[in-house]
């Protein structure tokens, strides 16, 4: 009698890794740390923690979630949010992820200037990913537990699973094609049963509809877009907000007030879209570019102004000279050519112009001490040429320019020079 054979082996089990999908029951806002824990195995309170360090230190938090939000769908649904307002569906939790984002990228560029804090950000961010993506290797990667020998055998012995054909009168796609003895006609191909309205599609050649067939109500046109109302109305409060102000504030304000208002009127049309008509992308993207240009205009200088004027100050004395002059757009010129400084005395002054060019003459016989600033354009002391323009952005000089070979030394003066956007300018007097 020989010994029985050994089972054969269980085959793998069909391990499927997870999808990404937010959770339904793990959640505080939209499920997405949920969503991420179950994914990549870990705590979802790692996540809130993460996301709440990185909003406050930057804003990347929101801007991750929000579009998180809007691209990764729920786990009981296969269309994501973001293709929903891609239809033209604005609903209330596309609605919240996108003023998320926006607001996490408001914050984001008024942070551009601290860099220690995003820096932090960004290692954290990629601590966090990379944790996430070990997380999620390991357990993929983790030995299967076998099967026993008795689940094995009966695994391997079952026979193949059997199915009926549907029941007439059930949604099916079953197709059977049906040929009568002695046609010549073409061999139907539709279905025997299904939705209606599948069989006379399909398999009637008579115009009259089968017995009992219903006919499917015309499909209903969804709500009226509103998307052309809300950016008309968004450039009328803009243009107002602008123009009302454009005398009276600078520039930089006055921009703000318009873009602020469009924005309002954006935020607004979104509300009001998720509950009675409907918008489609490009007013998502029109917001978007809206947000971008007011953190621009928040970064201009607030001495810019609207009108452009040209000014000399001569001093008659070095009592005269004043501590700083001021000028929103133009240009300006201080004279000091004229001044005696007395030797071992220091003159300090200096000058301030928003958008144009500043321009100081100093007298020939004196030290000069410049701390010049130009957040774009370009700075030019004695002794460069005149074509020797250099215009970039965060220009900044601070230099001691000695009295010329045979002049007599005398005092010395500080300037203190500061240019929004234009040309920053020190010349020697010629006598």
């Amino acid at each position: 009698m020989t010994a029985p054979h050994d089972a054969p082996a269980a085959p793998a089990a069909d391990h499927k890794p997870p999808q990404l999908r937010r959770s339904r029951q793990s959640r505080v806002i939209g499920g997405v740390c949920g969503g991420l824990g179950r994914y990549c195995d870990i705590d979802p309170v790692i996540f809130r923690i993460v996301l709440g360090v990185l909003t406050v230190t930057g804003g990347i938090g929101l801007i991750f979630y929000g579009f998180a939000w809007l691209l990764i769908p729920a786990e009981d649904d296969d269309e994501n949010e973001a293709r929903r307002l891609l239809s033209g569906r604005v609903e209330g939790p596309a609605l919240a992820a996108v003023l998320m984002a926006l607001a996490g990228c408001g914050l984001f560029l008024s942070m551009l200037n601290n860099g220690s804090l995003l820096a932090f950000a960004m290692l954290l961010s990629l601590a966090v990913a990379g944790s996430a993506v070990w997380s999620q290797r390991r357990r993929l990667t983790a030995p299967e537990s076998p099967l026993d020998p008795v689940t094995a055998q009966a695994v391997a012995d079952a026979p193949p699973e059997t199915k009926a054909p549907p029941a007439p009168g059930t949604p099916s796609w079953w197709r059977d094609p049906i040929v009568k003895d002695g046609s010549t006609g073409p061999v139907p191909s539709g279905y025997l049963w299904g939705p209606a309205g599948t069989v006379v599609d399909t398999m009637w050649t008579d115009t009259r509809p089968p017995v009992g067939y219903v006919r499917e109500p015309a499909a209903t046109r969804g709500p009226r877009s509103i998307g052309g109302l809300v950016l008309l109305l968004a450039l009328i409060a803009g243009g107002l907000g602008t123009g009302l102000s454009w005398a009276s504030l600078p520039i930089a304000t006055s921009l703000q007030i318009g873009l602020a208002s469009a924005l309002l009127v954006f935020a607004v049309g979104l509300v009001v879209s998720s509950f009675l008509g409907r918008t489609g992308f490009g007013t998502i993207m029109m917001a978007c570019l809206t947000a971008v240009l007011l953190a621009g205009a928040a970064a201009l200088p607030k001495s810019i102004t609207s009108e452009w004027t040209r000014s000399t100050w001569t001093p008659a004395s070095v009592a005269t000279v004043q501590h700083r002059y001021e000028l929103g757009s133009g240009v300006g010129t201080l004279d000091l050519g004229g001044l005696a400084v007395p030797a071992g005395r220091t003159l300090t002054t200096g000058a301030e112009v928003g958008a144009g060019r500043i321009k100081v003459v100093v007298p020939k016989d004196v030290t000069v001490k410049i701390d010049a600033e130009v957040g774009l354009g370009d700075i030019q002391l004695p002794g460069e040429g005149k074509h020797d323009v250099d215009v970039a952005p965060g220009r900044k000089t601070v230099r001691t320019l000695p009295p010329p070979a045979g002049a007599k030394p005398a005092g010395t003066i500080e300037l203190r020079l500061q240019v929004g956007l234009g040309q920053a300018e020190v010349t020697r007097a010629a006598s």
